[in-house]
């Protein structure tokens, strides 16, 4: 990571440099600990085991983007989320309409490279600094990110510390709803100082024009977000509910989208040759050209293979935290640090110290989510706190404060595609710095912190 900050981001890929941690870590346990190979082989596979309910899950969101954009959803969530950009109120409007857009696609970085982009255009022909509209796009962008089940980071998050998804996102309410309606409320006050702007419609009206010539856009298709949300509130777990999603919206793009169908396949739509197309899409991504650039590039992605990245990643992070774990450097590294934790707050407030520090050390957000995941799964169960504590905390320290970090991949990304420096928009992202905070006086002050119950206890000691 070292190399990467002074030779550029992409010196060395994430992945090679995780292969590489992997091969020294088991080198110095092999050959300096003296540890069999058949011990070490065995912690790899147990940890790559507790990844893959998250790795079926993120394989499932791919075609689930792929899906609610042919279908339609996405595009209706776009279109109707510009109708309500006003001068008065945009920066509240930008970063409510990103919590919108990134909740429907679990992207922050397609969320800040389509829409972003299209606010900060709109902000600067407001007079608002870019610093501030940047912040707001960022605030937005996270949250949504942070609090979508189509994340990857969301899903996994909880995978690290046997928790579901959807427990996780509901125990994410605590920390992340305040710090969001707290960042409305400073861009809301904010803005007033702003009110006497007039935007250009113009770049807004292509935008929405483009969608409505390429998607039918229709309040029925709610419809199908709504069924995913009735199932998680009442408790299905999150693989059943994505995949209910996910067929619901395959069913929806013939009835929804048949100009749009007709159109891909060359004017005539036939059983056979829609079933082609629509599996094809789920497996490889849907792809449009509709001659608006920005629209292009938010509405051609997802697909089952355009995770394989994302997990082949998660896989060798598990490899790598595997090794550590079998070994004991990272109890070693654990017991250093629990060495200052004497109750839940001060466990709370190094849980999310290590995630911001791997943010800084590592620079990437991956590794500043599975590290102190298998560091600290087992103290929080000392402290007989449920694991979805532990996965709040880490998606606290380590997703929302990646972009916080000039040379962290996140930052480096949303700096460039926003056109400011980090400088500019780290005091404005008040979401990114309020959820650590918020985060430790929820541990400190105890509210919120589920602890297990005597069933979970003792089914956990059996497991164990």
């Amino acid at each position: 990571m070292f190399l990467n900050f002074l030779l550029g981001d992409d010196a060395i890929p994430t992945l090679y440099i995780l292969v590489i941690s992997s091969f020294i870590a088991g080198s110095i346990a092999l050959l300096h600990l003296k540890i069999p190979y058949n011990e070490i082989e065995k912690g790899m596979r147990k940890a790559i085991d507790s990844a893959m309910p998250a790795i079926l899950i993120i394989f499932i969101v791919g075609s689930l983007i792929a899906a609610w954009i042919m279908s339609g959803i996405v595009p209706m969530f776009i279109y109707y989320g510009l109708q309500i950009i006003n001068p008065t109120y945009f920066l509240f409007v930008a970063c409510l309409l990103c919590c919108i857009i990134s909740l429907a696609i679990g992207s922050s970085w397609s969320t800040a490279g389509t829409i972003g982009l299209a606010l900060m255009g709109i902000g600067e022909s407001l007079n608002i600094p870019m610093g501030m509209t940047a912040g707001a796009v960022i605030s937005g962008a996270y949250f949504g990110d942070k609090m979508s089940p189509m994340s990857d980071t969301t899903n996994l998050a909880p995978a690290m510390v046997n928790t579901d998804v959807v427990t996780h996102i509901k125990h994410m309410m605590f920390s992340s709803g305040p710090a969001i309606i707290i960042s409305l409320l400073i861009y809301l006050v904010v803005g007033f100082s702003y009110a006497n702007g007039a935007i250009d419609n113009s770049t807004l009206d292509e935008v929405r024009s483009t969608i409505t010539q390429h998607f039918t856009i229709t309040p029925l298709l709610l419809f199908v977000p709504c069924a995913v949300l009735f199932l998680v509130m009442k408790g299905v777990s999150s693989m059943p509910a994505l995949i209910s999603g996910l067929l619901l919206a395959v069913i929806a793009i013939p009835i929804f989208q048949w100009p749009l169908l007709s159109n891909m396949l060359g004017g005539e739509v036939t059983g056979l040759g829609a079933y082609s197309l629509i599996f094809s899409t789920l497996s490889n991504g849907f792809s449009i050209e509709t001659g608006n650039a920005m629209i292009d590039r938010l509405f051609s992605r997802g697909g089952m293979i355009s995770m394989t990245q994302v997990n082949l990643l998660a896989i060798v992070a598990m490899v790598f935290g595997g090794i550590m774990e079998v070994s004991g450097m990272l109890s070693r590294l654990t017991e250093t640090i629990l060495k200052m934790v004497h109750n839940v707050g001060s466990l709370v407030a190094a849980t999310i110290a290590t995630c911001i520090f791997t943010n800084i050390t590592a620079a990437n957000q991956t590794m500043a989510i599975v590290l102190p995941a298998r560091m600290f799964v087992e103290s929080f169960k000392r402290f007989k706190l449920h694991p979805k504590n532990l996965s709040r905390c880490i998606e606290d320290g380590g997703t929302v404060t990646a972009p916080l970090v000039p040379w962290n991949t996140n930052a480096v990304y949303m700096a460039g595609v926003l056109g400011v420096s980090t400088g500019e928009y780290l005091l404005f992202a008040f979401f990114c710095l309020l959820s650590p905070i918020i985060s430790i006086v929820l541990g400190v002050t105890g509210l919120t912190m589920t602890k297990l119950t005597e069933n979970e206890i003792t089914a956990n000691t059996k497991v164990n």
